[in-house]
């Protein structure tokens, strides 16, 4: 692999891990926030779940920072992102800015997504290709 390459695989996973983990603190350190926009969005065991998505958050981020298991890793993340774009990203129940609002945050996890989905099938190819990196 490219030096070049091998720096924007790295740099890309980095702000990926990054993306979940730095929600994953604030879900922690402003909780009564993510309990409000959760009830709004009439979802129902808000402190459970949001203590499962922030959970989720910092174990699928901080394996991406570190490097390990990243295929589990990133599909996981692909995971989460599909349970948290049709469940809090419903734009389809909001009208007006706040609808806006929602369809900007589910257009821009695909984005998230689709990152998710291509280092999971690139780490795939390089497992089969023996490459540890």
């Amino acid at each position: 692999m490219q030096n070049l390459d091998k720096i924007s695989l790295t740099a890309g996973r980095i702000l990926l891990g990054l993306y979940f983990v730095l929600p994953g603190l604030a879900k922690f350190l402003d909780w009564q926030t993510h309990i409000d926009l959760m009830q709004r969005h009439n979802i129902p065991f808000t402190d459970p779940l949001l203590l499962i998505a922030g959970v989720a958050n910092l174990t699928l981020g901080g394996m991406l920072l570190a490097g390990r298991h990243l295929r589990r890793a990133a599909y996981g993340c692909a995971l989460y992102v599909l349970v948290i774009n049709f469940s809090l990203h419903d734009f389809w129940n909001f009208d007006g800015i706040e609808g806006a609002h929602e369809t900007q945050n589910f257009v821009k996890n695909l984005g998230i997504l689709a990152g998710c989905l291509m280092l999971a099938g690139f780490t795939a190819k390089q497992e089969a290709q023996g490459d540890p990196n």
